[in-house]
């Protein structure tokens, strides 16, 4: 039966002021459609989909909606009627009997808020935190009968367990087509399955989620032979890094093996591991800061309980807990903002910390951006002997040459932390600590900023949501489950996540049995996968070392010979675990397909 037509979008034309943000862009939504909408912020992502909603006019150009359509939006901006209870805005006015026996709503409120919650439904919208109304919205849109939904940034405040959680359900609900503008990219690659890209006037469609989207995108300049220019490199790089990089983010190869590997083939590793480490024990020593049966808590809440922790020079770490678990009040004790409440912390004597908090730092409104920049310092050095100037840095992080002139008065959220993060790098610090640094930057900027970190030699840590975020930068995670304990993490994320949904209940056994077979055998393979990982990364080390010491082996023939041997040995291995490893890839995203 043929896919039938919701929303057409012919010729059309919409400008603010001088500047086009779309410029004669045809384009269709069809049912059961899943798209994902990119590029940079002030683009025109959100009016794209005002327009295609229509709640924008169009200045020339016609949209045509089908009688059938049925739809919904989730903005930015969380809003209810003046005085509404979450139960009412949820639900409206069905009766209990009516949901309650609702298999779907069931399923939604056992999602987002663990089922229904008197407490939680009988409160004022107004009332709650930004996560909350994120939940709450999101409740009330997918219980509605629609059969196309726009969603303008719906990970915002929801922690990791909710984006997979919400990721999990728009897969299965094939009724439903799909518009999201989203920076997370983890988000984008499970659920959409077109990309476009709003970028100079246009829309630019791409097959597939986010990875999809740069393989193409890297391969589509290649063969337009584009000069190599400073975004293209970032985009290969970031493409390097998907087939190269953490197993979550190359779990999913759904682009062409072969492809890839042409565009990545003399692309080096992400991050020189052992030169930064290097560079960072040069910086600080052997000591940055260690926790000894340490108990932490606020206001009287104990919230960690005899914690033993060590964050040593070079080591990159991705912070993820149950939201009140303590995540920000355990870095603001590593800072010594807050005392430890028991035990002892040690902080090296070199320590040099830099904080990226979630609030905003406030400047002097007529300062322009780069002059907010220079009162801190007019160059610095990263790593690796990267040094920049505040102008090049400004750069990176997405302030262009003439943006840089731009009074902080006039800059958007976004940018004010775009500015904030700049400041708090050209103070040259050797410990970085970020809480929810992506917060209202678009993918390129996150691109920009994740290119950056790679060159920081020293120790970081970070609290994110953003999955992709948190894998592309960070080497070793932890997580506190709210149960006073701080956890190594060595299966990652997923580990996270399989912990937590233990705690709450949702194992296996409470899934049908067909998904309870895949489930097991899923998680199997995933345990397969990362011991390959594992071998395939002690293999590249030996790989590096023996060319290293090949090349320094000169014209001693016998010895060149030996090296060249144990070289072909390890590569014949490493090849054998890359063939295994994207076996068990793909039955790992069959399983959980």
């Amino acid at each position: 039966m043929a896919t039938r037509n919701l929303i057409n979008l012919e010729a059309g034309h919409k400008a603010f002021d001088i500047r086009p943000l779309l410029a004669g862009v045809s384009l269709g939504v069809n049912e059961g459609e899943r798209i994902g909408i990119v590029g940079r912020n002030g683009g025109g992502k959100s009016t794209l989909l005002k327009v295609l909603a229509g709640e924008e006019p169009l200045d020339s150009g016609r949209v045509a909606h089908s009688g059938e359509l049925r739809f919904g939006t989730l903005t930015q901006n969380d809003t209810a009627p003046a005085n509404a209870t979450v139960r009412e805005v949820v639900l409206g006015d069905l009766d209990e009997h009516e949901w309650a026996g609702n298999r779907r709503i069931r399923e939604i409120l056992l999602g987002l808020f663990g089922g229904f919650n008197e407490e939680l439904f009988a409160r004022k919208f107004h009332s709650l935190s930004g996560g909350e109304r994120r939940r709450v919205n999101l409740a009330k849109l997918l219980i509605s009968d629609l059969n196309l939904i726009f969603l303008d940034e719906p990970t915002n405040h929801l922690d990791v367990e909710g984006v997979a959680w919400l990721a999990g359900y728009l897969k299965e609900r094939r009724d439903l087509a799909i518009l999201v503008i989203t920076h997370d990219r983890w988000f984008l690659d499970e659920v959409a399955e077109q990309t476009w890209e709003v970028v100079d006037g246009e829309v630019l469609a791409y097959d597939g989620g986010y990875s999809a989207f740069v393989l193409s995108k890297a391969e589509r300049a290649r063969q337009e032979k584009v000069e190599a220019t400073k975004r293209n490199m970032l985009i290969r790089k970031e493409l390097a890094w998907l087939r190269r990089g953490a197993p979550a983010r190359t779990s999913k190869p759904k682009f062409r093996i072969d492809a890839a590997n042409t565009l990545i083939e003399n692309e080096p590793p992400i991050r020189n591991a052992t030169q930064l480490l290097n560079f960072a024990q040069n910086r600080l020593g052997k000591t940055v800061y260690e926790l000894h049966q340490a108990d932490i808590e606020i206001a009287g809440k104990k919230l960690l309980q005899d914690i033993y922790w060590n964050v040593g020079p070079g080591d990159r770490i991705g912070i993820v807990g149950v939201n009140g678990a303590g995540k920000t009040t355990l870095i603001r004790t590593l800072l010594e903002e807050i005392p430890v409440a028991g035990g002892k912390l040690v902080t090296g004597v070199t320590v040099k910390p830099a904080y990226l908090s979630q609030h905003l730092e406030e400047l002097d409104p007529t300062w322009r951006v780069l002059e907010a920049v220079e009162k801190v310092a007019t160059r610095v050095e990263l790593g690796d002997g990267t040094e920049l100037s505040a102008s090049q840095l400004c750069e990176k992080l997405g302030f262009s040459p003439d943006a840089q002139w731009t009074p902080v008065g006039d800059l958007s959220g976004g940018e004010r932390r775009r500015l904030q993060l700049t400041r708090l790098l050209m103070d040259s610090p050797n410990v970085l600590v970020l809480d929810e640094p992506t917060n209202d930057f678009d993918v390129e900027t996150l691109t920009s900023l994740e290119d950056l970190l790679d060159s920081f030699g020293g120790s970081l840590l970070v609290i994110s949501h953003d999955r992709y975020f948190l894998e592309r930068v960070c080497d070793r995670f932890v997580g506190l489950l709210g149960d006073k304990t701080l956890r190594d993490l060595p299966g990652g994320i997923e580990e996270y996540l399989a912990l937590r949904f233990a705690q709450e209940g949702q194992e296996i056994n409470s899934k049908p049995a067909a998904k309870q077979s895949n489930s097991v055998q899923s998680r199997e393979a995933r345990k397969e996968l990362q011991k390959v990982e594992r071998q395939m990364a002690k293999l590249q080390e030996k790989k590096r070392e023996l060319e290293s010491v090949q090349a320094s082996a000169g014209s001693d023939h016998e010895q060149l010979m030996v090296f060249m041997h144990e070289l072909t040995i390890v590569s014949n291995e490493l090849e054998a675990l890359e063939e295994r490893w994207l076996e068990l890839s793909e039955l790992t995203d069959g399983l959980s397909n």
